[in-house]
């Protein structure tokens, strides 16, 4: 984290506070120990989260409030996150410390399991974010598309997770 913009910390009621919040849900075929398996596999993120390149755990396992992580994404920008929230099987969240692109101010992400039983949760994506400089002003324009980015995203995990879970149960 050399070079990089500080983001403004947000806890978990920025959620209430902005007015960009974007909220996607996908009833799941795998366990909560399955789906936080996935979450907590670097590589994951960069099949089923289509702006992620790389993930970088900057923290030990086991993982919880505090630990740190830098995500690489598309056009050269790199996220220094913090999580918030980790309950592992049920809630983890986080926000943007940092930012090596001077372009946002408050970044976070919710991400909720309800095991429904049976090998089936339900995962709920809170998506929620401020900018700073001209890109706040391009909000509106942006919002339609993060909402539709958000929910193939998420149905991308959840097809990602699926198969995980099949060939974890198969294994077994």
């Amino acid at each position: 984290m050399s070079d990089y913009f500080e983001c403004t910390k947000v806890g978990l009621d920025f959620l209430d506070q902005s007015s960009n919040v974007f909220k996607a849900e996908e009833i799941v075929q795998a366990t909560p120990q399955q789906i936080f398996e996935v979450f907590e596999d670097a590589h994951a993120w960069t099949v089923w989260a289509m702006p992620i390149q790389g993930v970088e755990w900057t923290s030990p396992q086991p993982f919880g409030v505090g630990t740190t992580r830098t995500v690489s994404m598309m056009g050269g920008m790199e996220g220094y996150e913090e999580f918030i929230a980790w309950e592992r099987g049920k809630r983890m969240a986080f926000t943007f410390v940092g930012c090596n692109k001077d372009a946002t101010d408050k970044f976070l992400e919710d991400y909720r399991v309800t095991d429904l039983g049976g090998g089936r949760c339900k995962v709920e994506w809170y998506m929620a974010m401020e900018t700073r400089g001209f890109s706040r002003h391009l909000m509106w324009m942006t919002r339609p598309i993060m909402r539709l980015a958000n929910r193939r995203m998420l149905r991308k995990f959840k097809h990602y997770t699926e198969n995980y879970a099949a060939g974890a149960s198969s294994s077994s």
